[in-house]
């Protein structure tokens, strides 16, 4: 496993994300993630899953102290008080003292960002997570939180891909020592069936999906992919064997378009 280390935390470079996993496939997909070496598993309190997340966490015997749990707090749950409920209701549902990474989900223009900060902050401050950090910041949402924390921020989770140039956030991000950690980074499968990826894989060995996967680790991202099949967890995680040249990394890059993006609605920032 790789390693990215950001303002005091370090993360696995590969995580599993949980994104409308529910019930018992749920957590007997966590387990096999944990048996099979991961040990990052994202979750939300939107997932609706944090339950079933806590549950594969105990069945699989991995040592709690091993794995690097997240969550996020919902976009309608950012005042200071509901933002604490939100936090410790998480916590119990996962059956957890603390999670090792907290987030705001997505930002609200309808609550003062100072405001929620200050929450962010006095969570970590409490002892319910190890760190903070943000998901869905533009630039000036990465420029007003950092001015605004009084605890380091270690990440901003976004949705990063080869058909999504975010060079913009990456640098916002990298200026303050911040990591990013790619949602959705085979675009919800479209990479795996990508003729491009799929070529540069042949001379590796490895499927377009992998590739994707790599580029990202390359650029220094933390990826999350989600899936519910043990063929796709082993996959996912055999990215570590083979680099990709930068001829390869170059013409990935040129994959990116501006209508790249796969999650966007209504509550959403306006994109950089």
């Amino acid at each position: 496993m790789q390693y990215v280390e950001a303002n005091g935390a370090r993360i696995p470079a590969i995580g599993l994300g949980t994104w409308d996993l529910r019930g018992r496939v749920c957590a007997r997909v966590v387990e096999q993630a944990l048996r099979l070496g991961y040990r990052h598993i994202d979750t939300a309190e939107m997932y609706s899953n944090e339950r079933e997340i806590g549950e594969g966490l105990r069945a699989s015997g991995v040592r709690r102290s091993d794995v690097f749990i997240t969550t996020k707090v919902w976009q309608d749950h950012l005042a200071p008080a509901e933002f604490e409920r939100a936090t410790k209701e998480s916590l119990v549902r996962l059956r957890l003292s603390e999670v090792d990474l907290l987030l705001i989900h997505w930002p609200n223009p309808r609550i003062p960002l100072a405001e929620t900060m200050g929450a962010l902050c006095r969570m970590k401050q409490a002892g319910f997570t190890r760190y903070i950090g943000i998901s869905n910041f533009t630039v000036p949402l990465i420029e007003e939180a950092i001015r605004l924390a009084t605890e380091p921020l270690v990440t901003n989770q976004i949705e990063w891909h080869p058909y999504l140039n975010q060079s913009k956030v990456v640098a916002a991000c990298r200026r303050h020592g911040m990591a990013v950690t790619a949602y959705s980074p085979i675009a919800r499968g479209r990479a795996g069936d990508d003729a491009e990826l799929r070529l540069i894989g042949m001379h590796h060995r490895k499927t377009a999906a992998q590739v994707s996967l790599r580029f990202l680790v390359q650029e220094g991202a933390i990826a999350i992919p989600r899936t519910s099949k043990r063929e796709r967890l082993e996959e996912n995680m055999a990215i570590f064997d083979f680099e990709l040249d930068p001829a390869e990394m170059d013409e990935i890059r040129k994959l990116a378009n501006r209508s790249g993006r796969v999650v966007d609605w209504s509550g959403a920032p306006r994109w950089d």
